[in-house]
């Protein structure tokens, strides 16, 4: 793969106490330092405009604003510095630039990552909140259609973050061009994604949410991405698939229930690899959550290492009912008759 990185990133710093710290990128950066063949690119932050493509502008200038006079705490959970107003621009420019490298033909071991913080996938269109300022997938996506060179009609996001991607939703869900899906733990913050969010308007049934029960295992989330997730991307047949890849749902990381282990990273970038070809979509991966320092810069190394040639491999477990109950609601919310578990 090939991995989007910018030293401002690591300037937002909202304390030593918050999970959402610095060292995220310091951690991933030295693990991944141990795999031969990892490029970084630093891209061009992204400018007021292509931001206010999916936000408020005065919702953004107010933050500019914030993080001039030296930031605080614009919620309990999200907190600026006056450095943050320039890390968020170049973390949602990095997103833009894995979604130009995958559309200008980067395939393979050139896959873009971005890894850019602060994440972005809670940012609503007029608001900050869990640890988010700008929506960097959000970004991406509407400059990928934006751009008559690419000649992008369809997006499809897919976030496999612990949380909802609430922000996302937010922002298209009244849009058919941009089918947005989002498989997290039932019941976390920030409490929305339930089954019968499924759009409105145009974009009815062009979002996808798919809330496992704590405790859920890699064979269950497999289920989940080669059932109705991978059922329904390919009958809406993107030109753009973006993963909003958060790794908090390992079984080792401090804030959530679900029982991931490294492997089924691999095993979903697999299968979602596998869907882009499929469908002719270009591929880019773009960094959210994940708070265990190790499991997160294992996780996001096991991805690289599958781009790069290493075999998944697949779980010897199967769903529990629990599971399987959820995933037959996410089924019968889409009228999708495919068989899971």
């Amino acid at each position: 793969m090939q991995f989007g990185y910018s030293e401002v990133c690591l300037a937002h710093d909202p304390g030593s106490r918050h999970p959402e710290t610095p060292d995220r990128l310091r951690a991933i950066r030295e693990r991944l330092k141990r795999k031969h063949g990892v490029e970084y690119v630093e891209a061009d932050p992204c400018d007021l405009d292509r931001m206010a493509a999916v936000h408020e502008r005065s919702y953004l200038e107010s933050v500019r604003e914030f993080c001039a006079d030296g930031g605080g705490n614009w919620d309990p959970d999200t907190t600026a510095v006056e450095e943050t107003w320039d890390a968020t621009r170049h973390s949602a420019g990095l997103a833009c630039w894995a979604v130009e490298a995958a559309l200008e033909g980067a395939t393979g071991r050139k896959t873009p990552f971005s890894i850019g913080r602060p994440p972005g996938h809670h940012a609503v269109y007029d608001d900050a909140m869990g640890f988010c300022f700008v929506n960097n997938v959000a970004v991406a996506a509407q400059h990928a259609l934006d751009t008559d060179e690419y000649d992008v009609d369809r997006v499809a996001i897919v976030d496999w973050d612990v949380h909802h991607g609430n922000g996302t939703q937010d922002i298209f869900y009244d849009r058919e061009d941009v089918f947005f899906v989002s498989i997290h733990e039932k019941g976390l913050y920030p409490g929305t994604g339930a089954v019968d969010e499924t759009g409105e308007g145009p974009g009815e049934g062009t979002t996808m949410n798919v809330p496992m029960p704590a405790g859920t295992d890699d064979s269950e989330y497999l289920a989940a991405v080669e059932g109705p997730i991978t059922a329904t991307l390919t009958e809406y047949d993107p030109d753009l698939l973006i993963v909003s890849a958060g790794f908090d749902a390992h079984r080792h990381d401090p804030i959530s229930r679900v029982r991931l282990t490294t492997e089924a990273y691999a095993l979903m970038a697999d299968r979602l690899r596998s869907l882009a070809d499929d469908t002719d979509a270009a591929l880019a991966f773009v960094l959210e959550g994940g708070y265990g320092l190790d499991v997160l810069a294992d996780s996001v190394a096991m991805v690289h290492e599958t781009f790069d040639g290493r075999e998944p491999i697949d779980p010897d477990s199967t769903c529990s009912d629990r599971a399987e109950s959820a995933l037959e609601d996410v089924l019968e919310a889409h009228d999708l008759d495919v068989d899971c578990c």
